[in-house]
């Protein structure tokens, strides 16, 4: 059973920067497309960007392309997000993912979920 440990995120002014980490412990991620996800208050729960097993491709969404870069280190069996220039509308529950796939619903499947970390933006 994989386990993902979330840390990094905190309070933080509007054009800051927070560095989020996944932690993976009981399972090499290597096999793995990573992705993080957030859920805003009152909001469904979206994808924010993935990486495929040994970082060669990633994928964001529109509104964090120019200011979020995933990476990944397998020997660590870490992922991370490099978030800069935050927005107060980047405020959400930050969630660490293990091999999210698309379903034809428009929906994702995911291996497993981190507990998630809080990134509140000032304005």
């Amino acid at each position: 059973q994989v386990q993902l440990v979330e840390s990094g995120g905190g309070l933080v002014q509007a054009g800051g920067s927070l560095r989020l980490s996944c932690a993976a412990s009981g399972r090499t991620i290597s096999g793995y497309t990573m992705g993080w996800f957030r859920q805003a208050p009152g909001k469904e729960r979206e994808l924010v960007s993935s990486i495929t097993r040994f970082g060669s491709g990633a994928y964001y969404t529109d509104s964090v392309k120019g200011r979020f870069t995933i990476s990944r280190d397998n020997v660590k069996n870490t992922v991370y997000l490099q978030m800069n220039s935050l927005k107060p509308e980047d405020t959400a529950i930050y969630y660490c993912a293990l091999g999210p796939r698309a379903t034809t619903k428009g929906t994702y499947e995911v291996e497993s979920w981190g507990q998630g970390t809080q990134v509140t933006v000032s304005s």
